[in-house]
């Protein structure tokens, strides 16, 4: 099987033509050597990936005939990733920060939840009666002087 329909159908990468890409940026390799998209994959091979900045490599334990489903993905392939990968993906996404700095653009939908918990909600349950917030009686609000 190619390598790029390969790396699509143990779901390493969304579509056939991302893993194509991947593949043509040399960010795939098996054993030491870049590969090209046509490459045949065996059964025993070490393939390396960068993704996400991180290397990952995973062995070929078995070629599947067609994209599989998630939890069939450990029948054929191992991930032999070092840990140290992992634990420097956890760091960065910790490390990133999400929000925005202040006073660029809009208040998001969490930023407004948030200042509303922070400022409450007490205007609410203090003017339920519109007409005595506005100061009229019955008589002017029918437009009678």
């Amino acid at each position: 099987m190619r390598i790029d329909k390969f790396l699509w159908s143990i779901r390493f990468y969304k579509t056939r033509s991302i893993a194509a890409e991947e593949i043509k940026k040399n960010r795939v390799s098996i054993g030491t050597s870049a590969v090209k998209s046509s490459k045949e994959v065996k059964e025993g091979d070490t393939i390396k990936i960068r993704k996400n900045q991180i290397d990952y490599k995973i062995k070929v334990i078995q070629i599947p005939k067609s994209r599989i489903g998630a939890k069939l993905v450990p029948l054929h392939i191992q991930d032999v990733t070092d840990k140290e990968q992992y634990e420097l993906l956890k760091l960065r996404k910790m490390s990133q920060d999400y929000y925005r700095n202040k006073g660029e653009g809009r208040p998001t939908k969490k930023d407004r939840r948030e200042m509303d918990d922070y400022v409450g909600n007490d205007i609410d349950s203090d003017f339920t009666d519109w007409d005595d917030f506005f100061g009229e009686t019955g008589s002017e609000a029918d437009g009678e002087d």
